[in-house]
């Protein structure tokens, strides 16, 4: 289980652009993004299964392309039940929401009609904030 990409964007509404390194702020988020702040969708996660899947549909998509802060390999990110603890490093995150109701519709939902983000991406409150780089180990506690 690994992260395999970083993504942040300064303007909500957009794709997020890759990184290779981010920093999560304690009760707050990703420095520098645009939906950082403090509740309880301070960081976004999906893994890289959900864009393969998107993939398959027929959409040239990448990590980041979701509005995914941290796009992940190797782990079933909606059986994990709220609450879980992610950690990766000294990073420390609580699992706060499973999927979200698409209110404004994506480019990508418009595009096919249908998109995974709000069934398969998962949110998170940063407990204890770091630098996260690309390639980083990740662990369910």
């Amino acid at each position: 289980m690994k992260v395999i990409s970083l993504n942040i964007s300064t303007a909500k509404g957009t794709r997020k652009t890759p990184r290779e390194s981010i920093e999560l702020i304690e009760n707050s988020g990703v420095f520098g993004d645009a939906h950082s702040g403090p509740w309880h969708r301070q960081v976004s996660l999906l893994g890289a299964e959900s864009i393969e899947k998107a993939r398959s549909w027929g959409l040239t998509v990448n990590p980041g392309d979701f509005a995914e802060n941290i796009t992940t390999e190797g782990i079933n990110l909606v059986s994990l039940p709220i609450g879980s603890v992610i950690e990766i490093g000294d990073i420390i995150l609580e699992v706060t929401q499973i999927g979200k109701t698409c209110h404004d519709k994506c480019d990508i939902f418009r595009q096919l009609g249908k998109c995974v983000m709000p069934k398969e991406g998962i949110f998170a409150k940063v407990v204890h904030g770091g630098v996260i780089k690309k390639g980083d180990g990740i662990r369910i506690i």
